[in-house]
């Protein structure tokens, strides 16, 4: 009985899947690209200015394509390692990282927001668990050190009522709270699997496609997720200076993080204010496509920020549906 109170109040990494690893990398991953992130940055808009806190692993550093990407406010509140200690020892959090705001440098892979500022927030221990009372210090940490995104890889099947509770106080300070559907998924979209915190409604659930838009057989399904994002063989960067392909909704998350900053960018400067939560989240919503899914497997659809490509597509859907209305 104690195990399981305990394991109640503890977060896993969500179980991913590694398909390679190499020394050296020189692209734009497919992944950023299918999100049309490129075509954003050509605009100007690169993340520049827009904090986002990753509560993982920790980070390397020092990695060549995350170079001066790091917060001085990066901070270790696993049970292991000074408060500055931020090192890595997974792998996992310099993985979510590079795929959020690896650097334009024509080596190595770029991220989706190259000039985003990331707030490391260290919550895991070496035996691969992290207990929710750091995950929350984690949160408010991030809400006093003025994150405007909190990207979290991470889940639990239990639904704890103070992890919930610190969410909310995110969402009420105008963060976007990213999180990680689960990779518990049965390959049925009917099934409902739930991870938290991503199945708290007040956080944006990211469930995964391959590189071919399709549902992966992995990702959780439930009547929380938001949207969809490339979760399938993302190239990313990884310890020791190395690159690393891994499959998970873990991936997915970390492109909607980014974009979430490229979002911020080009929304702000339009407005000429700060964007609420409940209105980043409308501008991400606003930049999905249905790809024909159940809701419970693609939510609102799949993320592309390149607003005119999206709703020509839409507009595409919607005159095909008509001709298949007058064939019949």
């Amino acid at each position: 009985m104690k195990e399981c109170v305990s394991m109640e109040k503890k977060m896993r990494l969500i179980p991913y899947k590694i398909e390679n690893i190499t020394q050296e990398a020189n692209e734009i991953p497919k992944g950023v690209q299918m999100i049309q992130a490129p075509e954003v940055w050509d605009k100007g808009k690169k993340g520049k200015g827009v904090r986002i806190a990753i509560i993982d692993t920790g980070c390397q550093t020092d990695h060549p394509d995350l170079k001066g990407r790091i917060a001085k406010v990066s901070k270790n509140f696993s049970d292991h390692g000074s408060p500055k200690d931020i090192t890595d020892f997974e792998g996992h959090g310099t993985h979510v990282a590079g795929t959020i705001a690896a650097v334009l440098n024509n080596q190595g892979v770029a991220g989706v927001a190259p000039e985003a500022e990331l707030m490391i927030l260290k919550v895991f221990d070496r035996d691969g668990f992290a207990q929710n009372v750091n995950v929350i210090k984690a949160i408010d940490y991030a809400i006093a050190n003025k994150a405007r995104v909190i990207s979290m890889s991470l889940g639990s099947q239990f639904n704890d009522p103070e992890l919930h509770e610190a969410v909310k106080r995110a969402v009420n300070a105008e963060i976007a709270v990213i999180c990680a559907a689960g990779n518990e998924g049965d390959g049925q979209g009917t099934t409902i699997e739930r991870n938290y915190p991503a199945a708290y409604p007040e956080s944006i659930c990211v469930g995964a496609v391959d590189l071919n838009k399709n549902i992966t057989d992995f990702t959780n399904t439930n009547d929380q997720v938001d949207l969809v994002a490339p979760g399938h063989f993302i190239q990313s960067t990884w310890n020791d200076g190395k690159y690393k392909t891994i499959s998970g909704t873990s991936m997915a998350t970390p492109h909607v993080s980014g974009a979430a900053a490229l979002i911020i960018n080009q929304c702000e400067a339009e407005f000429n204010r700060k964007l609420t939560e409940a209105e980043i989240y409308a501008q991400l919503i606003k930049r999905t496509l249905s790809l024909g899914h159940l809701k419970m497997e693609e939510g609102n659809g799949f993320l592309m920020l390149n607003q005119d490509t999206c709703q020509q597509n839409v507009s595409n859907a919607a005159a095909n549906e008509k001709e298949l209305v007058s064939a019949r």
